[in-house]
């Protein structure tokens, strides 16, 4: 009777090595597929943004992440004076443009 208890007690110990490896496989691809579908497509998306902004001239028609249009007329190294209207210039962060207008959207 005893030598079954001292061998039951023995086996469960040689399943947990292995067993733990295989529990980090489910892990491994949710961070996998996180990676693929998040943080990769964010970080693509980033570069271009940072790419545009430091290519912005004098004379730029810009779309503000707020959605005011306006033509950039004075550029610093954070902010950006945008003029808004024939007589309206306001001054925002370089980061807030969104995106350059196109021509057909005049």
């Amino acid at each position: 009777m005893w030598d079954s208890v001292a061998w039951a007690q023995g086996t469960s110990g040689s399943t947990g090595a292995g067993g733990g490896l295989l529990s980090l496989v489910p892990f491994v691809l949710i961070f996998v597929i996180f990676y693929f579908m998040l943080i990769l497509p964010q970080q693509k998306r980033r570069k271009q943004a940072d790419t545009m902004l430091a290519a912005l001239k004098k004379g730029d028609k810009v779309v503000t992440a707020s959605g005011i249009w306006g033509t950039i007329t004075n550029l610093g190294k954070d902010t950006v004076t945008l003029q808004i209207a024939d007589t309206t210039k306001i001054k925002i962060q370089k980061e807030h443009i969104a995106r350059l207008r196109g021509e057909e959207e005049d």
